[in-house]
């Protein structure tokens, strides 16, 4: 798959950059490259980036020359999806540098996702400036709202020449990215010249080809906290457990970083790894076996794990992912039960925190990526860079075709040292079956 971005034409005017600060700018060019794959075998033959077989990402930041004209042109966000700490970070730092470092004024704010994009919904489009957006990274959420589902795509293109929209940021996940993708074809299909360039966003870190999405450091940070009461209530009873359900619908990533830095979590159960409840092997034993060790067990949950176990109608949610089913209370049932057919004291508490956790505002280390993320899309979207997101990959941010993306997903590897790193911190078996 190609790793080319696609251009709106000839950039024909002088990035306003060049004079609007006394520091000297480092402008980027397309031939600056960042290597997909880093890792070398130095044994083998030398690598070429600019052949074939070493693709790369090029590299973001300020082009020297621009595709727009800013004082013509007008911008558009939407935020999709669910919610993730550091959606308005992003909106705010998107705000600030159009309009303080590019000089565009007219930028509109697309109300509750892809609905805002279409007439017939109803959601009248704000006017966002830097001074409706100066406080709005300490407030959870997203100040423009969010949907979830799929919507016309020609009746958005449509919305986007009403307004004369030119640049519309799409802050979102994987089927919010396929969407941006779907405007963008339909946008060329019509011949038009606008780009669109995605910002993407998923608090369970699964987007491929990133270092990481914005809004994780946070989520982690507010799961370990949770980890740790799981772990006080654990202490507080005889063979008491605490039993925490966290995001990760495909990916343990959350779970894994959580477990990590808590320190004290005996189960780890991720949706890449397969477990089963009974036999000798069993997580059942296994909880069993820790209960009579130490009188304590602290058990994290992924949403996504475990979905075998369950039976039920597969659900699916407006955007069309599977809506997993709820191990957190299933694993709650099959453990008290476990326990009171055995005639064993059991002292279990469930938490689930997840809603909570997803709206609350950003931390520091998500204040600075997020505002990093914001200015990379601006510079890319003025030098006419369409059907691309910006993302960090190997420490530098670079500019990745959408389509490279939204094919499948990041998983934690279960040969690999993040694994390895939960199994030594929990001592659990390696394998639950």
């Amino acid at each position: 798959m190609s790793t080319r971005i696609k251009n709106l034409g000839p950039c024909e005017f002088a990035s306003p950059l060049q004079t609007a600060s006394s520091l000297e700018i480092k402008f980027r060019s397309d031939d600056e490259r960042v290597l997909l794959e880093h890792k070398v075998n130095i044994q083998g033959p030398p690598i070429d980036p600019r052949e074939d077989g070493a693709p790369s990402f090029e590299m973001a930041g300020p082009r020297a020359r621009m595709f727009f004209d800013p004082s013509r042109t007008t911008a558009g966000i939407v935020t999709c999806g669910g919610l993730c700490p550091g959606l308005n970070d992003i909106i705010k730092g998107l705000v600030t540098q159009l309009w303080t470092r590019y000089g565009v004024t007219k930028i509109f704010g697309f109300r509750y996702g892809y609905q805002g994009l279409v007439q017939s919904m109803g959601h009248t489009p704000i006017t966002l400036r830097p001074e409706s957006v100066k406080q709005i990274h300490l407030l959870g959420g997203t100040v423009l709202g969010s949907s979830r589902g799929n919507q016309p795509v020609d009746q958005m293109v449509d919305t986007l020449e009403d307004m004369g929209v030119d640049i519309l940021f799409v802050v979102g996940g994987d089927g919010s990215l396929r969407g941006a993708e779907a405007i963008s074809d339909e946008i060329e299909r019509r011949g038009l010249r606008k780009s669109v360039v995605g910002i993407p966003k998923t608090i369970d870190n699964d987007i491929r080809y990133l270092d990481k999405s914005f809004g994780f450091e946070t989520a982690f940070a507010e799961a370990v906290k949770v980890v740790r009461t799981a772990h006080a209530e654990a202490l507080g009873a005889p063979n008491g457990i605490g039993l925490v359900r966290l995001m990760g619908r495909a990916s343990g990533f959350i779970a894994c970083y959580a477990a990590l830095a808590d320190g004290n979590v005996d189960f780890v159960l991720i949706p890449e790894i397969d477990f089963q409840l009974d036999g000798e092997r069993g997580l059942l034993e296994a909880i069993r076996y820790k209960i009579a060790k130490k009188k304590s067990a602290v058990i994290v949950v992924a949403e996504g794990a475990g979905q075998r176990l369950m039976e039920g109608y597969e659900e699916r949610d407006a955007s069309g992912n599977v809506r997993p089913k709820d191990i957190g209370i299933f694993l709650r049932d099959k453990i008290t039960g476990f326990f009171k057919d055995r005639r064993l004291d059991l002292s279990l508490k469930y938490i689930d925190p997840s809603y909570a956790i997803r709206s609350v505002p950003a931390n520091a280390q998500d204040n600075f990526y997020c505002q990093h993320l914001a200015q990379q899309a601006v510079h890319a979207a003025m030098a006419g860079k369409t059907a691309m997101l910006v993302g960090r990959w190997h420490g530098a941010y670079v500019h990745v075709p959408i389509s490279f993306v939204t094919d499948g997903r990041s998983h934690v590897d279960p040969h690999g040292e993040l694994w390895r790193a939960v199994l030594e911190s929990t001592n659990q078996p390696a394998n639950l079956l």
